[in-house]
């Protein structure tokens, strides 16, 4: 777990989203704002974050809806020149992560020098995109074809938008990743993007797992962090430092700056 730890030290971190729009070939793509518009939006979000003093920040493709396991590699692309463009103005460390799609992450990750990646790198699950079973030995050597074998991976080991028919405890899920797949980072999830993991869950998870790095992934509000951080060893969080929390809107520098006072508070 030594590049989790040589990425952020001794705190506790707080991982911040930049949603990418929708990309190009994704319905909901804005062709009248084309790429430029893509880069004002992270632009704007990245500083807005960046100025509320977030320890790290995660480019995302959230808006890709219907999500896709194997992405079109014009997305990820397209994600690796809008990062470039912003390249220069990243402050922070950064990670990426590409939905669902293991090796893309890495992929981008090589190509932006970013320090991180989050995936579903293991696991089976019945999903909205229909059954999902990542292969986690193919997604690392692949990493290191591209460049990428340093990148630390975060398992998300309680997939989004999915069932697991894996039906062991999340906890003992957990552990055997740990064990079988050396990740950096486990992050434990909510049902669906904005909603939080059951405390339960990420208790037993850090339980189970006292020397590795569990972060809550999803779901972590202004009210909720100080629980969530007695717990985890870092969030990542993009909803609530929404406008109004809501995951579609950009990001709100006032609601940004005042969760970061909680979590220096707590610090």
């Amino acid at each position: 777990m030594q590049k989790f730890k040589a990425i952020f030290g001794d705190k506790k971190p707080v991982i911040a989203m930049v949603h990418f729009g929708a990309l190009p070939g994704a319905p909901l793509y804005d062709a009248e704002a084309g790429i430029e518009g893509l880069i004002a939006g992270c632009r704007n979000d990245l500083h807005a974050l960046q100025a509320a003093g977030v320890d790290a920040v995660m480019f995302g493709n959230e808006n890709d809806r219907p999500y896709e396991l194997n992405v079109d590699t014009a997305s990820t692309a397209t994600m690796a020149y809008v990062i470039g463009r912003l390249r220069d103005e990243i402050t922070v460390p950064f990670g990426v992560n590409v939905l669902w799609d293991p090796k893309a992450s890495l992929a981008l990750a090589a190509a932006t020098g970013a320090r991180f990646v989050r995936e579903i790198f293991t696991g089976t699950y019945a999903s909205d995109m229909g059954v999902w079973a990542p292969d986690a030995g193919a997604a690392y050597r692949y990493g290191a074809r591209v460049g990428a074998g340093d990148v630390a991976k975060f398992f998300n080991i309680s997939a989004e938008f999915a069932y697991s028919l894996d039906q062991r405890s999340v906890a003992d899920r957990a552990r055997s990743a740990v064990f079988s797949s050396i990740p950096d980072a486990v992050l434990v999830s909510g049902t669906i993007t904005g909603e939080a993991a059951k405390m339960e869950d990420l208790e037993s998870v850090k339980a189970a797992l006292p020397d590795a790095p569990v972060l809550a992934n999803t779901g972590v509000k202004h009210e909720t962090v100080a629980d969530v951080m007695r717990v985890a060893d870092g969030c990542i969080i993009g909803s609530a430092l929404k406008f109004d929390g809501h995951t579609w809107n950009a990001v709100d520098p006032d609601r940004a700056k005042d969760f970061m006072d909680r979590v220096r508070a707590i610090r």
